[in-house]
């Protein structure tokens, strides 16, 4: 089993743009339960089918699995919730660390989180300028809930 380590931020002015180049994202889930998450993702040319556990902290199982692009497509247009999550994800290095920042666009529109992803609950890092307020614990920031409450409805 892999573990998944994450810790997420808002995301304050656009200077973070000019660090990476942003790739776009098409995602939806075929179960949002927080018990057992399961996404289908296409990002640039790949796809993926990603299981996730329940969280306990900030840590949870995840497994990833690389899938045909059709049959993500195939996933994304007839088996998945409503609405389908549409991002562009930038990556960016900080510090050794991998910040993945994400602009969310249709139902979520206005949206930008910064991701990073760390070995332990309690590694130290330093956070780049643009990240502002923590919003780890915040349910509402998960994808997998902003697909039954899109950010322009809060």
């Amino acid at each position: 089993m892999s573990v998944e380590i994450e810790r997420k931020f808002l995301v304050r002015g656009t200077d973070w743009k000019k660090l990476g180049q942003a790739v776009a994202i098409r995602q939806g889930y075929l179960s949002s339960d927080r018990d057992r998450i399961v996404r289908v993702r296409i990002e640039d040319a790949s796809a993926t089918l990603t299981i996730k556990g329940r969280m306990v902290g900030i840590t949870r199982g995840e497994w990833e699995y690389p899938i045909p692009i059709n049959e993500a497509d195939e996933l994304l247009n007839g088996l998945c919730e409503r609405p389908l999550i549409e991002k562009t994800r930038t990556r960016i290095v900080h510090d050794g660390l991998v910040w993945e920042v994400d602009e969310f666009f249709g139902d979520n529109q206005g949206l930008v989180v910064a991701e990073i992803e760390l070995e332990s609950e309690g590694q130290v890092f330093s956070k780049p300028d643009w990240v502002a307020e923590e919003v780890t614990d915040d349910p509402r920031y998960f994808n997998a809930n902003l697909l039954r409450h899109p950010f322009t409805a809060w």
